[in-house]
């Protein structure tokens, strides 16, 4: 006897199993589009980075340019400073040695003349430092240094005379003597008289 079976019949386990390398496929796409994803970042960071890289080393090169220039121009400077200051010298010395030129036969007229008036006083010595005379010499008296001072002033010649030493000469012993130092500025009368002249009226003058 022939037996017909008419229930559905379940499906094969095999047509089942095809759906699973579908999943398998789609994990390895999204995998494969992750692994190009970082890698493409990668590159992205490593082409910013590069372009970073030569930027700081373009910037790198133009500072050490500029620090050459300004190293350069440092020299330069030093040098001009240099001869500057050898200037400011040679001038300082003409100028110095245009002062002591300036008036040297006035001042020794006007000393001589001074020395001439002062009776028992005599220079020994006489030191000059731009315009400022120091004097040294012997006086039989104090009156004779006294009077000295005074004929300084009166001259016209020297200003601002002041006694720096007076004392007895006690190595001689046979003739009272005294030692003294004094100093005064020296300055031809003509220049005296201009800054004055403007300022002081003459009634001022007269009495």
């Amino acid at each position: 006897m022939i037996r017909i079976n008419l229930l559905p019949q379940p499906r094969p386990k095999a047509r089942r199993a095809a759906s699973a390398p579908a999943g398998a496929g789609f994990q390895n796409i999204a995998l494969l589009v992750g692994f190009l994803a970082g890698v493409g970042t990668l590159v992205g960071l490593y082409v910013y980075t590069d372009g970073k890289l030569t930027e700081a080393k373009a910037e790198v090169q133009r500072l050490q340019t500029r620090k050459a220039e300004l190293e350069k121009f440092k020299l330069e400077v030093e040098g001009f400073q240099r001869q500057k200051e050898m200037l400011a010298q040679r001038i300082a010395v003409i100028e110095d040695l245009k002062r002591n030129r300036v008036g040297g036969q006035e001042l020794l007229d006007a000393v001589a003349n001074t020395v001439v008036r002062t009776e028992t006083l005599w220079l020994t010595h006489m030191d000059r430092k731009g315009n400022t005379l120091t004097f040294e010499g012997t006086a039989a008296s104090l009156t004779a240094v006294a009077n000295f001072i005074t004929q300084l002033r009166r001259s016209g010649y020297f200003d601002r005379v002041e006694i720096k030493e007076s004392r007895q000469d006690d190595k001689n012993k046979e003739v009272q003597t005294f030692l003294f130092t004094l100093s005064a500025d020296f300055s031809l009368p003509g220049s005296q008289q201009q800054a004055p002249a403007a300022s002081t009226p003459p009634a001022a003058k007269k009495s």
